[in-house]
């Protein structure tokens, strides 16, 4: 039976079923001509109907099939000029993903003929391959948007009482016991009652996952027998990756996300994508033609002024996507939306978020991408929180992102690890990180824009931050040349795992302190998935090509003393609204008791001066919190108060007396928590005030003073 062809519309852009047929409509500036191919399976060497879509308004091809039904598997040949010279990459030869697909099926298969240009041709990108590229690439599938959400509602937890666990689909579940070994490492186990039990009792609000927009495994790390295992390679930035479904239909990872994002809400946990709209994984100009390079490169990509055959690459990655166009940026908000109002998810981490920002060459936190951010009803309204940096000349933006953005505070890791560490150091600058960094965001924020972590993906481990001085990541076919040389950490005394008791009591100490330090502080604490169990990744400090026993949680080897440790921090931190303030201090006596919001003492119980600040040998100190200053009401209107907290951060390898602060601060103390021991509560002392206390070296004291 022939297809019937409709003239259909430009709007929306992408294919969209309307339960009789199905509108495909394709943004492509430079293309003459355009081919709409219709597949019966992803293994078909050739499509079955190639419809010519010869309608084109604004800028955007389109055509109307009726009687195509969702799964319809298909993807696009674009015609046009090939000038490589000119930023021109067209060659029909290639089958090309949609760029607005909303769901992908199979993966790459790399082959010669992916590439534009004739492999191995001494002409490299300027010869023109006629292979074609159907079999080996995956296919775009037109899908029904249809799922019962039932009475499911955003948790909208507010930032200030926001813990982040940062995750990967798979690496989370892979070895998971209790979770039926089919769904392990897919979305289907994410939302599995064992997984979202874990998570509840840890205390978590909102997941990060790793990314999970289809993406792309480069073709060198097949050829080592490595995989991209982080998903940092993006190729479509409406579908989510159908690696991670349990199934096996075309469509079956779309349902799957969904479910998982309803199962979470149900418990609570909102569910925060790391999204890479910086660059794809089609690579600089001798990478392969897939999609956007396929559809219409000069109209996607940020190309060299005086050589448009090359990329200007900002991120490492070989191309960025030019955010500076109208359909590239509107490609991303359109990307944002559905993610939020179709896919119900509560947020985004934007990988390498200063390229987004870049205009002509500078980052400018005024750029269009933050304007239009800033302005939109559904984008503003999530959380929203940049990678404030990357690799491009003036790139390191903390601090400097507009508001209503968290940033991920990368001095707050530095300065933690250097104080602990034993590094040179000012006591100043970890006293500002640990109160929320104001010499960053004070200006227009408030402290949970910075989003406090001591690790994430790509560096060591929190186990390995105390067990390792170099990186070992040979397992990734580089000779240990990739990943960070400078991590900050310090083996306690012997490189790698260890049979000596002194150095493991060490690492285990080191591990709490640093754990307690993050929950304590002002801002929004991140958590690396595993880090509370003590999970290793042998050294290797940049595990994304590691699809395997290195990345996983290990279940089965659990450090459950440490995860009780942490279950706890977090739960105190979200008991004691004087750890997660909504305002800065001030610094100043209040009028109800003449006591300041925070003060600074030395260990003979005095207050700190000026030129305590500025040295960099001092390594202990003790911070007082007035649980009356914390300026705050609730969402009835009522004063928010709470107890009064005395922290002792000691980073000496030896121990300290500490000579507690005078009556005035508070008549007596109880110890919660004593880093040097392993268990919460560890005695049932009261101090008094003026008593002094014995601090252990490298250790953390918080006492509490209740407030009747």
């Amino acid at each position: 039976m022939e297809q019937l062809i409709y003239p259909g519309g430009a709007f929306p852009l992408g294919a969209t079923w309307d339960g009789k047929g199905v509108n495909f409509a394709l943004y492509s500036e430079n293309a003459i001509y355009v081919e709409l191919c219709l597949f019966k399976s992803i293994n078909d060497e050739q499509e079955h109907i190639k419809i010519p879509v010869t309608e084109h308004n604004n800028l955007i091809w389109h055509v109307y099939l009726p009687g195509i039904k969702p799964g319809q598997l298909y993807g696009y040949r674009v015609h046009g000029p090939y000038e490589p010279e000119n930023g021109h990459r067209f060659n029909p030869n290639k089958l090309l993903i949609d760029p607005y697909a909303k769901a992908i099926s199979g993966i790459i298969e790399w082959n010669d003929a992916l590439f534009g240009y004739e492999m191995g041709n001494a002409d490299e990108d300027f010869s023109f391959s006629e292979l074609n590229s159907a079999l080996f690439i995956p296919k775009s599938v037109v899908i029904d948007h249809k799922f019962d959400w039932g009475d499911d509602k955003a948790p909208k937890v507010a930032y200030y009482n926001t813990i982040i666990y940062e995750a990967h689909v798979k690496g989370f579940t892979k070895l998971h016991p209790d979770i039926p070994e089919n769904l392990r490492g897919t979305y289907a186990g994410l939302a599995q009652p064992a997984s979202i039990a874990y998570l509840k009792k840890l205390g978590i609000t909102a997941i990060e996952l790793m990314p999970v927009h289809y993406f792309l495994s480069d073709r060198h790390l097949r050829d080592n027998g490595l995989t991209n295992y982080w998903g940092y390679n993006t190729i479509g930035f409406f579908a989510p990756d159908a690696r991670y479904a349990a199934g096996d239909k075309v469509n079956d990872q779309v349902f799957e996300f969904k479910n998982m994002v309803k199962e979470l809400h149900k418990a609570g946990i909102e569910v925060i994508l790391d999204v890479v709209y910086n660059h794809t994984g089609e690579g600089n100009h001798m990478g392969p033609t897939l999609s956007f390079k396929g559809v219409d490169n000069a109209s996607y990509y940020r190309l060299t002024d005086d050589n448009k055959r090359y990329y200007k690459d900002y991120t490492g990655t070989g191309n960025t996507l030019n955010a500076n166009l109208p359909n590239v940026l509107r490609l991303m908000m359109d990307s944002l939306r559905y993610w939020i109002l179709e896919m119900h998810v509560d947020g985004f981490r934007f990988d390498l978020a200063a390229t987004l920002a870049r205009e002509l060459h500078e980052v400018n936190r005024l750029s269009a991408f933050f304007d239009i951010i800033h302005q939109d009803p559904v984008i503003s309204q999530v959380k929203l929180i940049a990678e404030p940096w990357d690799i491009g000349e003036g790139g390191y933006q903390v601090g400097k992102f507009p508001p209503g953005w968290g940033e991920w505070n990368g001095k707050f890791r530095d300065d933690i690890r250097d104080f602990w560490n034993g590094s040179e150091s000012m006591l100043a600058d970890f006293a500002g990180r640990i109160t929320g960094s104001s010499d960053l965001y004070e200006d227009y924020r408030r402290p949970t824009a910075s989003i406090n972590f001591i690790t994430a993906h790509d560096g060591f481990t929190l186990n390995d931050l105390v067990s390792y001085n170099e990186k070992h990541n040979e397992a990734n076919g580089e000779n240990n040349n990739d990943g960070e040389g400078h991590n900050r950490s310090w083996n306690c005394g012997a490189e790698g795992p260890t049979d000596d008791a002194d150095i493991n009591e060490l690492r285990s100490r080191q591990k709490r302190n640093f754990l307690t330090t993050l929950f304590l502080s002002q801002g929004v604490p991140m958590l690396v998935a595993g880090d509370e169990m003590g999970r290793t990744q042998q050294g290797n400090n940049n595990a994304y090509c590691q699809d395997n026993e290195i990345s996983w949680l290990d279940w089965e080897h659990q450090d459950t003393e440490l995860q009780e440790f942490t279950r706890q921090l977090i739960h105190l931190r979200r008991e004691h609204a004087a750890f997660s303030r909504k305002s800065w201090f001030k610094g100043e006596p209040l009028k109800d008791d003449g006591i300041e919001d925070i003060a600074w003492f030395l260990s003979d119980g005095s207050q700190m001066s000026e030129e305590h600040w500025q040295q960099d040998y001092a390594k202990s100190l003790a911070v007082f919190l007035n649980g009356q200053g914390l300026h705050a009401v609730n969402s009835e209107g009522n004063r928010v108060v709470d107890d009064n907290f005395y922290i002792i951060f000691n980073a000496h390898n030896q121990p300290l007396d500490y000579k507690l602060p005078e009556k005035k601060y508070s008549a007596n103390w109880q110890v919660l928590i004593d880093t040097s021991k392993p268990v919460f509560n560890p005695t049932n002392k009261v101090y008094e005030a003026a008593e002094t206390i014995h601090v252990e070296g490298r250790s953390v004291i918080l006492l509490q003073h209740q407030l009747k």
